[in-house]
């Protein structure tokens, strides 16, 4: 998988890294059981300082996306409890809806992106 920055994005470093790796992992480019690269190795690929690359593995590790083993480092391993990922989501489509409105974007057009979107996982 292929881990791309966008150092002009507002987005915060850490957070584009997680998404990408979520990302990976939804479209099966990543798989359960697969180690991720080592914090400095990812650090040295795509230039970001490994601080940032640890804070990305500890909160992939608390949304129960890794596991992080002394001699595997860290590994991609599912265990989320599917109520409390509902509730996460609930609140980010919150938002995303709101801006939706606010740019008076139809139901429709909505259940079309996401159609299109959750598409691209199966």
């Amino acid at each position: 998988m292929v881990i791309k920055i966008d150092f002009n994005s507002e987005e915060a470093l850490y957070m584009q890294l997680c998404n990408q790796i979520i990302i990976g992992i939804a479209t099966s480019q990543i798989q359960e059981g697969e180690s991720l690269p080592s914090v400095r190795q990812l650090a040295d690929n795509i230039g970001i300082n490994m601080h940032t690359v640890n804070k990305a593995y500890a909160l992939l590790r608390q949304e129960g996306f890794i596991k992080l083993d002394r001699r595997k480092g860290a590994v991609i391993s599912i265990d989320i409890d599917k109520l409390e990922a509902m509730i996460g989501l609930k609140e980010s489509f919150r938002k995303l809806l709101a801006r939706a409105s606010c740019q008076n974007i139809s139901r429709e057009e909505i259940h079309g992106l996401i159609d299109e979107i959750y598409m691209e996982y199966k």
